[in-house]
């Protein structure tokens, strides 16, 4: 036979178990579970009456109503934590602004508009916003200079495991409008777009950690950027010595001129118009040999250095093969473009440009540095190369964060933006530096990860979540600890 039995716990609780007696001794005990209130236990002996007669009919009729277990709330309540944690962890809270903590860590989790965050937040846990707090929000953030208390803690941040370069590049942010104003300008897009755009400046440490961002007017040249970006950044935290990194696109007399004048040592990419004269001098008796490198010097403690990698060579061959290909169909009329990179066109008449297909061919595998630090040539060419760190950050913001601000007009709405996107960016590297793995495979982890409410015939009851192991362990790598 078998009976329900209520069993007094040492901590207080009553376990309700279900007893399984034969030749009058118990030979196996059912526990249903422990309950720590009047409607806990109730519960429990519903489910244990439920249990123990089954199917069967009773000869008294039942008065426990059939078990009914509801989800109420799921929510991915361990991903807003673990976000949170990250954010305090740099500091951030110091600016003591809830709303601009779950604006940030929505972009993280799905970069959307302002209004749809409020859907993002809800999924997370934060229910209680509103659309005119975010908007008042983005106000205090201007007011307030959000961005240069952001810009400390980053600093700080970076200092902390050593600082020794300074990587800055550009990008460009378009609108979907044809107004332009005096902010979003027409200007040279890297995306070849037509539209109003503005300009995006960059600054990182050699990790790609960011420093600073800022803004300027689409029309602003890409080399009239980087000076004034240095010189607020220099001021800000008052430095003195400064190594800056960047592409090709900063490289103009005058700026370099203008970085040696006020103190800065620099590496920045050289575009090779045409072939070096040391590189052709050598050529004459020899062959380049994989990874060799030649230096010009140049006035005042400037030196182009050229290095020649058989690797870049082979892929730089093919794409030339290609654009030759492309010209030729267009010769031959298999397909309808009239541009090639090898095509020379001069009125009605089209022609292969073979002098600068030569030249192309002689430039395979050539790259050029511009410096006037005092290290190796070796060192200097390896400070160029963490610019894919700084290319990576831009890479995320505008595809995992979306920085494209494309719903906001106002110059001070689109700078608030761009705050929010500099202070995700900083969460979203410091968690990827330390779990190894992309913020978007992250959040996919950690985002279905859900706890909420259980309603068992009415009663609520809160549900953690459960974490799977190999979760934990990535957590653990996290700063904050968990």
């Amino acid at each position: 036979m078998a009976f329900i039995r209520k069993i007094k716990t040492a901590s207080g609780a009553t376990a309700v178990q279900i007893a399984h007696k034969e030749y009058g001794r118990i030979v196996r005990i059912d526990h249903i579970g422990s309950a720590h209130t009047g409607e806990e236990l109730k519960t429990l002996l519903g489910i244990a009456k439920e249990r123990l007669h089954g199917p069967q009919l009773s000869l008294l009729p039942e008065t426990i109503p059939p078990l009914k277990i509801r989800l109420k709330q799921p929510v991915s309540r361990l991903l807003l934590q673990v976000l949170t944690e990250q954010y305090d962890h740099l500091g951030f809270n110091e600016l003591k602004d809830d709303v601009f903590t779950w604006l940030c860590l929505a972009r993280i989790v799905e970069p959307t508009s302002k209004l749809d965050s409020l859907r993002v937040l809800r999924e997370l846990g934060v229910s209680k916003l509103r659309k005119n707090q975010l908007y008042r929000c983005l106000g205090r953030v201007i007011a307030q200079d959000y961005r240069s208390t952001i810009g400390k803690k980053c600093f700080g941040h970076a200092r902390a495991g050593g600082i020794s370069l300074m990587l800055y590049d550009v990008t460009s942010l378009y609108f979907e409008t044809q107004e332009e104003d005096d902010y979003r300008k027409p200007g040279l897009s890297k995306e070849r777009r037509l539209e109003p755009q503005i300009i995006i400046g960059l600054l990182a440490d050699q990790t790609g950690f960011p420093l600073g961002i800022h803004s300027f007017e689409g029309n602003t040249a890409e080399t009239a950027t980087i000076l004034p970006v240095m010189e607020s950044f220099k001021k800000q935290h008052r430095l003195k010595d400064i190594t800056v990194v960047a592409d090709a696109a900063m490289l103009s007399r005058k700026n370099l001129e203008a970085l040696t004048s006020a103190g800065y040592t620099y590496v920045v990419g050289s575009r090779l118009n045409k072939i070096p004269y040391d590189i052709a001098e050598y050529r004459k008796t020899k062959e380049l040999s994989d990874n060799q490198i030649l230096t010009t010097q140049l006035e005042g403690g400037q030196r182009i250095i050229y290095q020649y990698r058989e690797k870049r060579a082979a892929v730089d061959r093919h794409n030339i093969e290609k654009q030759i290909i492309k010209a030729e169909k267009i010769l031959s009329g298999k397909i309808t473009a009239k541009r090639a990179k090898f095509l020379s066109v001069k009125t009605k008449e089209m022609r292969l440009n073979k002098a600068l297909i030569e030249k192309a061919k002689a430039l395979a595998g050539i790259k050029g540095y511009v410096t006037n630090l005092a290290v190796p040539d070796e060192q200097a060419i390896n400070y160029y190369h963490q610019l894919w760190h700084v290319e990576h950050s831009f890479r995320m913001s505008k595809s995992d964060l979306k920085a494209r601000p494309i719903f906001l007009r106002k110059r001070d709405s689109i700078e608030a933006h761009l705050t929010i996107v500099f202070a995700s960016l900083a969460i979203e590297r410091t968690i990827e530096s330390h779990t190894g793995i992309s913020i978007k495979r992250f959040v996919n982890i950690l985002r279905p990860i859900r706890s909420g409410i259980v309603s068992i015939n009415g009663i609520n009851y809160p549900a953690e979540a459960e974490i799977p192991a190999e979760v934990k362990q990535l957590l653990r790598r996290l700063p904050a600890g968990h």
